[in-house]
């Protein structure tokens, strides 16, 4: 691990380490048919705004995730030897990401996402070395953006999301996005860990949506 990281990792890092799988996990993993993937959670650090975390929207016409802000990552290939490799390869791919600027520092625990079968692992890393990045797949992704923690956690950009089962998760809308589903339960585990979260839920909306599909109702 690099000497260098900024003190803000030091609080994540460790409760990462200390926290429960169950803590990550809200659906339990299926023993077979899952897909392997990876995401890329990558936080950097901006002077003006501090630290901040890499998302892009997704393409609105996908067959899965349509439209629906993400971390950067995608499948297993073959020639993946881990899910770090997978992670870094497709953020790659995806926004132009340089891997020799991360410092990969932990891996989560593997997660299930019913809607596309995935069984994806989050690459917890730390950007060392900033640089422009762009959606080099018109195909697969809309944007990019650098979402500062701190619009992240202000409790007027925080609400809750229930899907036609019932459940009810976390949700953002920052910059013009609506991060909910896989995305935003893994963000707001990491706020909470890193120290970060505020209290929010006592004032928060709810957004419902739609019962087939897996887009929000605007």
């Amino acid at each position: 691990m690099s000497d260098s990281l900024p003190a803000w990792w030091q609080p994540l890092l460790r409760r990462v380490n200390d926290a429960d799988e169950e803590a990550f996990r809200p659906m339990p993993v299926p023993a077979t048919g899952g897909r392997p993937s990876a995401v890329l959670v990558l936080f950097g650090e901006d002077a003006p705004h501090g630290p901040d975390v890499l998302l892009m929207e997704r393409a609105a016409d996908m067959r899965h995730h349509a439209g629906q802000p993400a971390f950067p990552g995608g499948a297993a290939d073959p020639g993946d030897s881990d899910p770090t490799a997978t992670a870094l390869r497709e953020a790659r791919e995806e926004v132009g990401l340089d891997p020799e600027t991360v410092e990969v520092l932990a891996t989560l625990p593997p997660l299930w996402i019913p809607v596309s079968r995935f069984v994806v692992t989050p690459v917890l890393a730390w950007w060392r070395e900033p640089h422009p990045v762009h959606a080099r797949q018109a195909a697969e992704v809309a944007r990019v953006d650098r979402v500062p923690v701190a619009e992240l956690v202000e409790p007027a950009n925080r609400l809750r999301v229930r899907h036609s089962t019932g459940r009810v998760g976390p949700a953002f809308r920052v910059r013009g996005m609506l991060v909910w589903g896989f995305t935003a339960g893994v963000l707001s585990t990491l706020l909470e860990l890193g120290g970060w979260s505020r209290p929010w839920l006592g004032r928060a909306e709810t957004v419902e949506l739609p019962v087939t599909g897996d887009r929000p109702v605007p």
